[in-house]
């Protein structure tokens, strides 16, 4: 008989395998929609190969191979540990199968193992295109023995492990901790930004720590710096050594680590993991509940306030979908507190360089995180099975979207607008060029609403079983998230530039212009795709 793990696990992959669902789908439509999903995913893990190996390329040219596995574990382990905290509280804990699985004749702690190694394999193929694209242009600079590439290979599937185990158990104790109030997803929410925006935080502070052990950048000292990023995590020294110097060690504290990590993780998950779960899935009612007269909204504004009200009643939704606008708040603050000119030195590490020369892309380095995410990019997958019952409603699907994306506008442009103003502010921006930058902002916003919701509609996915299979993994988001994040970066460096060349005024109108179309382009899609619905 088989291992009852493997049976669930085989289970719970075969049951949302896009491959199974290509294989016996008779709806062509679906098929192909998969096929699409695919097709695009491919693209992306491409993009990601091209990014890693110009990477390791510049550690070629400058003779700094040896630093490459130092920054293969790092970007492996970062996302390892970020992917896996977003979706603990989906994946582990308040899950839609629970009742289900909690009455086949397994023990917690088997459950609990089995979704986080399913979790692990849904994102394993990310962790793999950076480590084997790393591995490529490290073997082409540094002509390793045979045997490197099979340590390196064998390794990277250990390597996101810790991470993952170590998100997950920061999950659990948020859960833990949140079971003890009577507004328990309010304080996983709280609990989620707070560890999230220490994390970001912690750059700095390891920056701090390289700088106090003066060592100016892993760039210039690679063996110092490896030391350094062994002792801040210690699994990407062990990973480095294995490679660089094939320490035999090193390997099995690596594998050793990660396997007793595992058992005591899910030991202690495990005995709490019925009491967690049963926790969450209750809520209290209020015991002075009284009926009092019900406001009238139109239908636009009922349509958004519903999307309100089902942001906040999801930790996932709710952590994914407002990060940006968080960060953009706390940006403008800190900007206003610490001056624009001493945030550029901060992070661009005392760089010879004008701050004023960065006024121009103010509105596009707000963007970058207000549009890092937009709730339309899920928002029409989120409906689940609920969508027969919008379907029933005398609505048409284009007065849906138009709801959807009047949420998300009211979400994102107070944060834009602020935190734009903040900076232009600090940065002693020009009266009317801060008006036109304000603009671009609020129109920026736009197109990331009406874009978003173009990516949702047309990958809308239903049959979901997990809200972070949308959230997190849905077609949509990624198609919206990814290609939007590059083009920010490369429209910050553009303007930058372009500020240096020709007048600012003229150029944040030729941006609003551009746009503006893009924009309405965007919209009339939708508008579009709602009537072949």
């Amino acid at each position: 008989m088989k291992n009852k793990n493997i049976i669930l696990l085989r289970t719970l992959l075969l049951s949302t395998s896009r491959g199974n669902i290509i294989r016996h789908a008779h709806d062509k439509k679906k098929r192909g929609k998969y096929i699409k999903s695919i097709v695009g995913l491919v693209i992306l893990y491409a993009l990601i190969m091209l990014y890693s190996v110009l990477t390791v390329i510049g550690y070629g040219i400058y003779g700094l191979i040896d630093a490459t596995p130092v920054m293969c574990g790092l970007i492996i382990s970062a996302l390892a540990g970020l992917f896996t905290f977003f979706k603990t509280n989906g994946y582990l804990f308040n899950f839609k199968e629970y009742d289900m699985l909690m009455s086949l004749p397994f023990e917690a702690r088997t459950i609990a193992a089995c979704k986080f190694m399913y979790m692990y394999i849904q994102s394993l193929p990310w962790y793999l295109t950076v480590s084997i694209a790393m591995m490529a242009g490290y073997g082409y600079y540094k002509r390793p023995f045979a045997l490197v590439y099979l340590v390196w290979i064998v390794l990277s599937f250990f390597l996101p492990i810790i991470p993952m185990l170590i998100a997950s158990f920061l999950g659990f104790l948020i859960a833990r901790v949140s079971t003890g109030f009577r507004k328990t997803n309010l304080i996983q929410t709280i609990l989620a930004f707070a560890l999230c925006l220490a994390g970001f935080g912690l750059r700095f502070v390891l920056e701090a720590m390289f700088r106090d052990d003066k060592v100016q950048t892993a760039f210039e000292q690679t063996s110092e710096a490896t030391e350094n990023a062994g002792k801040v995590y210690l699994p990407v020294g062990w990973f480095s050594n294995a490679v660089n110097k094939l320490d035999v060690l090193s390997i099995l504290l690596l594998v050793g680590t990660t396997v007793l990590l595992f058992g005591i993780v899910f030991t202690l998950v495990g005995n709490s993991y019925r009491n967690i779960n049963s926790a969450l899935k209750n809520h209290a009612a209020a015991k002075s509940y009284k009926m009092d007269v019900q406001k009238k909204r139109g239908v636009l504004w009922s349509i958004a306030f519903k999307e309100f009200k089902r942001l906040t009643a999801s930790t996932t939704y709710m952590v994914n979908g407002s990060m940006g606008e968080l960060l953009a708040l706390i940006l403008g603050v800190f900007t206003l507190i610490l001056g624009f000119d001493n945030i550029v030195k901060m992070v661009t590490n005392n760089a010879p360089m004008d701050p004023a020369m960065l006024q121009p892309a103010i509105p596009f380095i707000v963007y970058f995180l207000i549009g890092m995410m937009a709730t339309t990019a899920c928002s029409p997958s989120l409906e689940g099975k609920n969508y027969w019952i919008i379907k029933s409603l005398p609505l048409e699907m284009k007065t849906v979207y138009q709801g959807k994306m009047l949420f998300n506008m009211c979400l994102t442009v107070p944060f834009s607008i602020f935190a734009t103003l903040c900076l232009c502010i600090s940065s002693k921006t020009p009266v009317v060029e801060a008006i036109l930058y304000l603009i671009l902002g609020v129109v920026l916003c736009a197109f990331s609403t009406a874009w978003g919701c173009v990516c949702g509609v047309k990958h809308m996915r239903l049959d979901w079983e997990n809200e972070v299979e949308v959230v997190k993994q849905g077609a949509g988001v990624t198609v919206y998230l990814l290609p939007n994040m590059f083009a920010s970066m490369i429209l910050i460096v553009v303007m930058v530039v372009l500020g240096g060349l020709i007048n600012r005024i003229v150029l944040a109108l030729l941006m609003i212009v551009l746009v503006s179309v893009l924009a309405v382009l965007s919209y009339t899609r939708v508008l579009a795709l709602a009537k072949k619905e």
